[in-house]
């Protein structure tokens, strides 16, 4: 019940500030102003509601799942977007019930004093961008944490923007009960996002940790050994994530998110698998042992722990093998009586990691562009690779973990769907977005 509870508690927070609005406001006007007015409220209230869906929360990441709460946030930031946009056009293609400037009542619009227009003009142009920046983040040359810093400025300054221009230009927000509902909002907002950025980092000061090891898997690919520094460590669930920051201030934004690849059971030290991609990532092999590290975690929802299915069914592409791995690791050290089996996809033999560790497990591997001597299955994670791998009976009672490339997810989701396999039984990460 608790995603449930999450949406109905982003709905009233949302819509409150327009019941708010309504109750405390003056004569109607027309439709299309009383209209216009309703989309400013609520682009503004779901910009804040913003703030919070960022990820870095537990409470509801964790329960609701990192790829449900980061596709919300995507999905609500658009709609947020159409509403901004839509509503200085109503206003001005409305009747006005007079020339402009608008009656000193104030109860047919706003005013047009640029100084109360101004904030809502900058944030009108701001906002598209700081959306458009977040889509392309990708298609664009640079790096991840200048993207991060980016997008938090950015939305801090359309947040401050949009409460100058709610509380000086609108009808509604220049209400008293209003003023202070929005700066109680705007005020909780603005905090998650200080403490996201400085309340985390000083909270891990406190729990230092420092690398042990940095061991090449493949030749792209390395495992990377933590241990904890006068603390007791991380408690996490196997399939779980951190953001990780090696080598940097507590407080630095140099932090990416990894999964976690060792287990629970193993004692206090973990592990990542990592893979040479980015700015950080391409720097791996170079980390010396006893290099400070902080984590920040652990989040996620990719774990087993607790479920009664009778089989778990592990389908991995690539680095997305690191959670899985951990899932494995726990399984085989708590002697979990439960059936399991992994599918393994790679583009060559080179970048099979823990070949030893996995020939222990039910394991089918598979190449895209495999050697001439090659036995194993040929081609991609597909569904007709699942066909030959599970049986019917499986699909309906097992539950589907998987982590990889999107494109694999989102296929293998659809297939598991059409054989029959409840939703509450896929399970996926994601850690890239469009």
């Amino acid at each position: 019940m608790k995603p449930f509870f999450l949406i109905a508690l982003y709905l009233t927070a949302v819509i409150v500030p327009l019941l708010a609005s309504w109750l405390t406001g003056g004569p109607p006007r027309t439709v299309l102003q009383e209209l216009a007015s309703g989309l400013g409220i609520l682009a503004f209230a779901m910009i804040l509601a913003e703030f919070v869906l960022s990820g870095r929360f537990k409470s509801i990441s964790n329960d609701v799942g990192m790829d449900v709460t980061m596709r919300f946030h995507q999905l609500m930031a658009r709609v947020a977007l159409a509403f901004a946009m839509l509503h200085p056009f109503l206003y001005q293609g409305s009747p006005t019930g007079g020339a402009r400037p608008w009656d000193a009542t104030r109860q047919l619009t706003i005013s047009t004093d640029l100084y109360s227009l101004s904030s809502g003009i900058a944030a009108f142009v701001l906002l598209p961008s700081l959306v458009a920046l977040a889509i392309g983040r990708k298609h664009f040359d640079y790096k991840y944490e200048t993207w991060r810093l980016m997008h938090g400025i950015g939305a801090l300054l359309i947040a401050l923007l949009l409460l100058h221009h709610t509380v000086n230009a609108g009808r509604y927000g220049s209400q008293p009960v209003m003023t202070w509902l929005w700066l109680a909002l705007t005020g909780g907002a603005v905090g998650s996002l200080l403490y996201v950025y400085f309340g985390v980092p000083l909270r891990k000061k406190l729990k230092p940790w420092h690398v042990t090891s940095v061991t090449q898997l493949t030749p792209k690919q390395w495992e990377v050994t933590l241990s904890p520094e006068g603390h007791g460590g991380l408690d996490y669930q196997a399939g779980q994530f951190v953001w990780l920051n090696v080598g940097h201030s507590a407080v630095a934004i140099k932090e990416h998110p990894f999964s976690i690849a060792s287990a629970p059971a193993a004692g206090r030290d973990v592990s990542f698998m990592i893979k040479e991609l980015g700015d950080f990532t391409r720097r791996i092999g170079q980390i010396e042992p006893g290099t400070k590290a902080y984590l920040d975690g652990p989040y996620g929802s990719l774990s087993v722990d607790g479920r009664k299915e009778p089989g778990v069914a592990l389908i991995a592409g690539g680095v997305g093998l690191a959670p899985l791995l951990g899932i494995v690791r726990q399984m085989r050290l708590t002697d979990d009586p439960r059936q399991r089996r992994i599918i393994y996809g790679n583009r060559t033999l080179e970048q099979i990691a823990y070949c030893d560790e996995l020939d222990t497990e039910d394991v089918v591997h598979v190449l895209s562009e495999p050697p001439d001597d090659w036995t194993g299955e040929v081609g991609f994670v597909d569904a007709t690779l699942l066909d030959r791998t599970f049986k019917a009976k499986e699909y309906k009672e097992w539950v589907f973990v998987m982590c990889g490339p999107a494109i694999m997810m989102e296929n293998i989701e659809d297939h598991l769907i059409s054989k029959g396999t409840p939703s509450d039984r896929i399970l996926s990460e994601r850690f890239d977005y469009d």
